[in-house]
Protein backbone atom coordinates (compact mmCIF):
# COMPACT_ATOMS: atom_id res chain seq x y z
CA UNK A 1 0.00 0.00 0.00
CA UNK A 2 1.50 3.39 -0.76
CA UNK A 3 0.88 5.94 1.78
CA UNK A 4 0.93 9.72 1.05
CA UNK A 5 1.73 12.71 3.46
CA UNK A 6 -1.99 12.34 5.32
CA UNK A 7 -1.64 9.04 5.79
CA UNK A 8 1.12 9.40 7.04
CA UNK A 9 -0.07 12.67 9.43
CA UNK A 10 -2.91 10.52 10.30
CA UNK A 11 -0.78 7.59 11.62
CA UNK A 12 1.53 10.10 13.52
CA UNK A 13 -1.01 11.62 15.34
CA UNK A 14 -2.69 8.15 16.17
CA UNK A 15 0.50 7.18 17.25
CA UNK A 16 0.54 9.58 19.94
CA UNK A 17 -3.13 10.45 20.20
CA UNK A 18 -5.00 6.59 19.78
CA UNK A 19 -8.27 8.64 21.50
CA UNK A 20 -8.25 11.66 19.63
CA UNK A 21 -12.43 11.95 17.77
CA UNK A 22 -12.68 11.30 14.30
CA UNK A 23 -13.67 14.38 13.49
CA UNK A 24 -10.60 16.11 15.33
CA UNK A 25 -8.23 14.05 13.61
CA UNK A 26 -10.10 14.64 10.22
CA UNK A 27 -9.08 18.83 11.09
CA UNK A 28 -5.42 18.21 11.94
CA UNK A 29 -4.95 16.61 8.80
CA UNK A 30 -7.42 19.26 6.59
CA UNK A 31 -9.63 16.29 5.34
CA UNK A 32 -13.22 16.58 5.84
CA UNK A 33 -14.83 13.82 8.48
CA UNK A 34 -16.40 11.57 5.56
CA UNK A 35 -12.38 11.59 4.00
CA UNK A 36 -10.63 11.29 7.22
CA UNK A 37 -12.87 7.89 7.82
CA UNK A 38 -12.05 5.81 4.44
CA UNK A 39 -8.44 6.49 4.83
CA UNK A 40 -8.81 5.61 8.69
CA UNK A 41 -10.52 2.78 7.35
CA UNK A 42 -8.61 1.94 4.66
CA UNK A 43 -5.48 1.92 6.68
CA UNK A 44 -7.36 -0.70 9.15
CA UNK A 45 -8.49 -2.93 6.39
CA UNK A 46 -4.80 -3.18 4.77
CA UNK A 47 -3.30 -3.96 8.00
CA UNK A 48 -1.34 -0.70 8.50
CA UNK A 49 -3.16 0.04 11.71
CA UNK A 50 -3.15 -3.18 13.50
CA UNK A 51 -4.71 -2.07 16.40
CA UNK A 52 -5.60 0.54 19.26
CA UNK A 53 -4.56 0.27 22.73
CA UNK A 54 -3.48 2.13 26.14
CA UNK A 55 -0.06 3.12 26.97
CA UNK A 56 0.03 1.61 30.48
CA UNK A 57 3.12 2.86 32.76
CA UNK A 58 3.86 -0.74 34.23
CA UNK A 59 6.00 0.99 37.34
CA UNK A 60 2.92 2.58 38.49
CA UNK A 61 1.37 -1.20 39.19
CA UNK A 62 3.98 -2.35 41.32
CA UNK A 63 7.81 -2.87 41.04
CA UNK A 64 9.41 -3.35 37.44
CA UNK A 65 12.84 -4.22 36.08
CA UNK A 66 13.60 -4.36 32.55
CA UNK A 67 16.47 -6.16 31.53
CA UNK A 68 18.25 -6.88 28.17
CA UNK A 69 19.72 -9.72 27.24
CA UNK A 70 22.23 -10.78 24.23
CA UNK A 71 22.01 -14.37 23.29
CA UNK A 72 24.20 -16.74 21.09
CA UNK A 73 22.33 -20.06 20.36
CA UNK A 74 24.37 -23.28 19.88
CA UNK A 75 23.68 -24.69 16.18
CA UNK A 76 22.79 -22.56 13.13
CA UNK A 77 20.30 -24.82 11.51
CA UNK A 78 16.88 -23.24 10.75
CA UNK A 79 15.24 -25.54 12.84
CA UNK A 80 16.88 -24.69 15.38
CA UNK A 81 16.29 -21.03 15.02
CA UNK A 82 12.74 -21.75 14.89
CA UNK A 83 12.72 -23.83 18.24
CA UNK A 84 14.28 -21.05 19.96
CA UNK A 85 12.03 -18.34 18.52
CA UNK A 86 8.86 -20.71 19.21
CA UNK A 87 9.96 -21.04 23.04
CA UNK A 88 10.28 -17.17 22.99
CA UNK A 89 6.99 -16.80 21.91
CA UNK A 90 5.77 -18.76 24.86
CA UNK A 91 7.15 -16.43 26.99
CA UNK A 92 5.49 -13.31 28.10
CA UNK A 93 8.08 -11.71 30.04
CA UNK A 94 10.42 -11.39 26.82
CA UNK A 95 8.21 -8.90 25.57
CA UNK A 96 10.98 -8.15 22.48
CA UNK A 97 12.97 -9.69 20.12
CA UNK A 98 14.96 -9.24 17.09
CA UNK A 99 17.25 -11.31 15.45
CA UNK A 100 20.54 -9.74 14.63
CA UNK A 101 23.81 -10.05 12.67
CA UNK A 102 27.23 -9.89 14.34
CA UNK A 103 28.26 -11.77 16.86
CA UNK A 104 25.26 -12.59 18.82
CA UNK A 105 21.98 -13.69 17.67
CA UNK A 106 19.52 -12.44 19.39
CA UNK A 107 18.42 -9.22 21.33
CA UNK A 108 15.72 -9.84 24.06
CA UNK A 109 14.23 -7.22 26.05
CA UNK A 110 12.64 -9.01 29.01
CA UNK A 111 10.09 -6.90 31.61
CA UNK A 112 9.78 -9.07 34.70
CA UNK A 113 9.03 -8.14 38.68
CA UNK A 114 12.30 -8.31 40.41
CA UNK A 115 15.67 -9.41 38.81
CA UNK A 116 15.20 -12.59 40.95
CA UNK A 117 11.74 -13.37 39.02
CA UNK A 118 14.31 -12.51 35.58
CA UNK A 119 17.06 -14.96 37.14
CA UNK A 120 14.58 -17.95 37.35
CA UNK A 121 13.31 -17.29 34.20
CA UNK A 122 16.36 -17.74 32.65
CA UNK A 123 17.26 -21.25 34.55
CA UNK A 124 14.30 -22.37 32.77
CA UNK A 125 15.05 -21.13 29.56
CA UNK A 126 18.52 -22.73 30.22
CA UNK A 127 17.19 -26.07 31.05
CA UNK A 128 14.28 -25.77 28.59
CA UNK A 129 16.63 -27.08 25.63
CA UNK A 130 16.40 -24.81 22.69
CA UNK A 131 19.96 -24.34 22.17
CA UNK A 132 20.63 -21.26 24.20
CA UNK A 133 24.36 -21.54 24.43
CA UNK A 134 25.62 -17.99 25.97
CA UNK A 135 23.73 -15.41 27.22
CA UNK A 136 24.75 -11.89 28.28
CA UNK A 137 22.57 -9.47 31.07
CA UNK A 138 21.90 -6.09 30.95
CA UNK A 139 19.67 -4.36 33.78
CA UNK A 140 18.55 -1.04 33.30
CA UNK A 141 18.73 1.07 35.98
CA UNK A 142 16.76 4.09 34.42
CA UNK A 143 15.05 4.53 30.87
CA UNK A 144 16.09 7.58 29.05
CA UNK A 145 14.30 7.47 25.79
CA UNK A 146 11.29 5.46 25.13
CA UNK A 147 9.06 6.30 21.44
CA UNK A 148 6.57 4.98 19.06
CA UNK A 149 9.67 2.91 16.49
CA UNK A 150 10.17 4.31 14.15
CA UNK A 151 9.42 7.66 14.18
CA UNK A 152 6.72 8.10 11.06
CA UNK A 153 8.44 11.25 8.97
CA UNK A 154 11.21 9.06 7.84
CA UNK A 155 7.90 7.78 5.82
CA UNK A 156 6.65 11.49 4.40
CA UNK A 157 7.59 12.73 1.52
CA UNK A 158 11.28 14.47 0.18
CA UNK A 159 12.78 16.11 3.08
CA UNK A 160 13.66 20.29 1.95
CA UNK A 161 17.09 21.03 3.11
Amino acid sequence: MRLDDRDICILAILQTEGRISKTELATRVNLSPTACWERLKKLEETGVIQGYGAHISLSKLGPLSIIFMEVEIGSHLREDFDRFERELEKTPEVVECWAVGGGIDYILKFACKDINAYQKLVDELLTAEIGLKRYYTYVVTKPVKEAPTPPLAIYAGPSEK
